[in-house]
């Protein structure tokens, strides 16, 4: 039995789609669905449609009046590529064969270990287009949204934001730092957020992001406590996050979304997809989408029906198993992406940076 006969790409592909819960414990993706497309480019209209405009006055028999666009910009650019690889070793190959052994009580753990390999790649992939997505609600560095990646030499950095539009309209810092939580008052601060949205958009956010950190401002927030127990009328109460929820929406109608899923970046650092003293608001509904390109993995798989290549579910991210000959004798499990999120309602969003000046 040749190890491609339990190990293969196939057979890695569809464990790990099987295993829905790697996807559905991602909110980027939630937000910014999967799409896929053949090549590179990425393109896609970015539209501030405002609010609707009245129509023009006529008069019979003339000419009718040529709207203009209103403000519509396209974006386009080049996808990034990302890609890894690990290998079974002459080692485990031996190990591996134990499966030929229906009554080896360690086949089942020798199989396990094999496949974990591809596992933690497939994993790592998933964590690309989150933190990319988790950068653009969260623009930390000036405002404007952008994406920046660097690791092994190579850097990809994407400006959503050239001429700082959002920067400037969707965009700002709190006047009291709700680390402050006797003085200030983030009921106010979403709700004038909310406002310029709706002013420029015609569109209410209703859903807002923030961390375990920033949640537990709110929790002990002066305002949020007292706008309860105005609703409450009652002299005492115990804050609790379902509470600070409860007033949000019967307030101001917006969903308060904790998000505090991690990962390790390429160094090994433990990091928050989504940072602290930071607060999102956005609409119901996708804000854009996840593209996966073409990998050169799976152009292979196209056009050579004997390629051990395969796709994991209905990404792009693509599985790829390799043996060499050596010595030593490799299986080589390779995971391959190109992906980037396009963001087509991004001034339907406000970014709020919870640190005062």
């Amino acid at each position: 039995m040749k190890i491609t006969d339990v190990f293969s790409a196939k057979a890695l592909a569809f464990r790990i789609t099987k295993a829905a819960s790697i996807l559905e414990s991602y909110l980027g993706l939630t937000l910014f669905p999967i799409k896929k497309k053949l090549g590179l480019d990425l393109k896609w209209l970015i539209g501030n449609l405002g609010l609707p405009i009245s129509l023009s006055p006529a008069t019979f028999d003339t000419k009718d009046t040529i709207r203009a666009r209103n403000d519509i910009s396209k974006e386009e650019t080049e996808m990034a590529l990302f890609r890894e690889s690990m290998k079974v070793s002459e080692r485990d190959e031996q190990e591996i064969m134990r499966v030929q052994e229906s009554t080896d009580p360690y086949a089942q753990q020798v199989v396990d270990h094999i496949y974990r390999d591809a596992d933690v790649l497939v994993e790592g992939a998933y964590v690309v287009p989150e933190r990319m997505i988790m950068q653009l609600l969260a623009p930390t560095v000036d405002g404007s949204p952008r994406i920046n990646i660097a690791a092994n030499g190579t850097t990809y950095t994407y400006n959503y934001d050239p001429d700082k539009k959002y920067q400037k309209e969707n965009y700002a810092k709190v006047s009291v730092s709700w680390s402050d939580t006797e003085n200030a008052t983030p009921l106010t601060d979403v709700q004038t957020a909310q406002d310029v949205v709706y002013k420029a958009t015609g569109t209410k956010p209703t859903n807002l992001l923030v961390s375990a950190k920033t949640m537990g401002y709110l929790v002990a927030n002066k305002q949020v406590r007292n706008a309860i127990l105005a609703q409450n009328m009652t002299a005492n109460i115990f804050m609790t996050k379902k509470l600070v929820k409860q007033v949000f929406l019967e307030v101001l109608g917006v969903s308060v979304i904790e998000y505090g899923k991690m990962f390790k970046t390429e160094a090994g650092v433990p990091t928050q997809f989504y940072p602290d003293d930071f607060a999102t608001l956005f609409p119901d509904g996708a804000l854009g989408n996840t593209w996966f390109g073409t990998t050169p993995e799976e152009r292979t798989l196209m056009g050579n029906s004997k390629a051990n290549v395969s796709l994991v579910g209905n990404t792009g991210i693509t599985v790829t198993v390799t043996e060499k000959v050596g010595p030593p004798v490799e299986t080589i499990t390779t995971v391959s992406e190109i992906v980037l999120p396009s963001y087509e309602r991004m001034y339907e969003t406000f970014a709020l940076n919870l640190v005062a000046e």
